[in-house]
């Protein structure tokens, strides 16, 4: 089985696991992942990377110049697609940039003009309903007619799609999995004793973007009704509420309490989370945000969550979106916006030793068993198998 992924995401080394692992599956399995040459991801990288070129064996990444290095609904490739899809003839075609993307209309169009009669399959995170007009509504409903295939990232996604008059196969999946190799339980106990965390405390963290959405007010507002209780607070991640949260934890006399870090590189991630007893994911649906190509937001997944579970630390999260699902019975869900019941959710697991045990251990088998890179993988290519009518 010849596969083709075509996506910005794996600009990333760190990313490309998942396919990595695919590409392992079966003897005669080649994964090829074309990405863009030049790309501006924006935010805290605010540079343009310039892709290189990778081979594996079977795993091959082929950097191809590209139109549009910051927008991923607008990217397109110049001619040295046409030629590499001439030479690698692909079974799958996997574009990962929407179901509106003008990539997966190019690849689509191509496997039509060269005969390639590969399988065309995307991927797609978007989790709002929204309407559409002429002429990026035609675009849509052209991709979704040419599809034999499609993986939303989350159940909102799925609906979405069928809602759009999508009617072929659906599996829901993450983009990327957990390296378990990184992210799982391990003693940190020097980086503890720098941050000033003793055996005592009860950690509380959060790692991600400082934004509103994210629902970092939220977690203070609850913090706020538990001040004599021994709990720490590690914030790591950087963003716009940063001031307004250091301000915060000063006014309440809680400098030393509230610990902020950093960005740190993501294979570094995993000691922070092994620091912590309760990961907290408050993330709030809104529908202030709007780009050139979405509109509004709610949690898509919160990946997270499952770098957390791998590591058999406990995890809260608010009902935004995916979360619910992603942490099913391994955990504590409560509604977003709830500062109170996200300090019960809080209380609950300082109170109660034996419940923070038990959901941490839940989490981690499910992690394993469903979020790993290989676990993943492996879904992905049953999938692939049943729209080649391979089983």
């Amino acid at each position: 089985m010849r596969i083709l992924v075509v996506s910005h995401t794996y600009i990333v080394d760190l990313n490309r696991d998942k396919f990595r692992e695919l590409a392992k599956l079966a003897p005669d399995i080649e994964v090829t992942i074309v990405v863009p040459k030049h790309w501006r991801p924006g935010g805290v990288q605010n540079k343009t990377i310039v892709s290189e070129s990778l081979n594996e064996g079977n795993f091959w990444i082929v950097p191809i110049a590209n139109f549009s290095q910051n927008q991923q609904g607008l990217l397109m490739f110049r001619w040295g697609i046409v030629s590499l899809l001439r030479e690698f003839r692909p079974d799958i075609i996997h574009v990962e940039q929407g179901a509106k993307g003008l990539a997966y209309a190019q690849l689509i169009t191509l496997n039509k003009l060269l005969g390639l009669k590969a399988k065309n399959t995307f991927f797609t995170w978007w989790n709002i309903p929204y309407g559409l007009k002429w002429p990026v509504s035609w675009l849509e409903a052209y991709n979704l007619k040419n599809t034999h295939g499609a993986i939303p990232g989350n159940k909102d996604g799925a609906d979405i799609l069928r809602d759009h008059g999508y009617q072929g196969p659906i599996v829901v999946l993450p983009q990327l999995g957990v390296n378990e190799d990184l992210f799982r339980p391990q003693d940190q106990d020097a980086l503890k004793t720098k941050l000033g965390l003793m055996p005592e405390d009860f950690t509380i963290g959060f790692i991600g973007r400082f934004v509103e959405e994210k629902g970092l007010l939220t977690l203070a507002r609850a913090l706020e009704g538990m001040p004599d209780r021994r709990w720490k607070c590690l914030l790591l991640g950087r963003g716009p509420l940063r001031e307004q949260l250091e301000t915060w934890a000063s006014d309440h006399g809680w400098s030393d309490r509230v610990l902020f870090v950093e960005s740190v590189p993501h294979d570094e991630v995993y000691r922070y989370v092994n620091l912590l007893d309760v990961m907290v994911l408050p993330s709030e649906t809104t529908y202030k945000l709007k780009t050139l190509s979405s509109f509004g937001w709610k949690e898509q997944f919160g990946h997270v969550l499952i770098e957390a579970m791998a590591c058999e630390v406990a995890i809260i999260g608010s009902d935004s979106g995916e979360i619910p699902y992603v942490i099913d019975e391994a955990g504590l869900v409560f509604p977003e916006g709830d500062a109170d019941k996200l300090r019960q959710c809080l209380l609950q697991y300082l109170d109660d030793s034996e419940l923070l045990k038990t959901k941490a251990k839940l989490g981690y088998d499910r992690a394993l068993a469903d979020y790993t890179n290989r676990a993943i993988a492996q879904k992905q290519l049953a999938f692939y198998q049943q729209v080649l009518g391979r089983v």
